[in-house]
């Protein structure tokens, strides 16, 4: 039994091993920042490789995608016709909490594109 732990520590001490000597050997290459400037058919680049981003543009596109599954998902609702009343109870919540949800993002103005 103790040979059996003995040799599973052995199996997991020498993986480590290497990849922690991978890694001091590699960190010396990642430290050279030539390597992390953008090259463009051998001149260096002329404009910023960075476009700055509109977080409101990417605020209205979290929202949209989110409420965009939630009214997917709602699809197939009218396919179940033989609804008793506690289904129709809660799809009638859901539909209210996406609607409260929308409402609650109009308000604040995160739907707004320019204020």
């Amino acid at each position: 039994m103790k040979l059996m732990v003995l040799i599973f520590f052995i199996c997991l001490i020498i993986p480590m091993m290497i990849y922690l000597l991978s890694l001091f050997l590699y960190m010396r290459e990642m430290e050279n920042r030539h390597k992390l400037v953008s090259f463009e058919c051998g001149f260096d680049s002329f404009l910023n490789a960075r476009v700055p981003f509109s977080m409101r543009f990417f605020l209205l596109a979290v929202i949209f995608i989110v409420f965009d599954i939630e009214i997917v998902l709602l699809f197939p609702i009218p396919m179940l016709m033989n609804l008793n009343n506690m289904n129709l109870i809660i799809i009638t919540l859901v539909f209210f909490l996406l609607l409260f949800g929308l409402l609650h993002e109009w308000n604040e103005g995160a739907i707004d594109w320019m204020k």
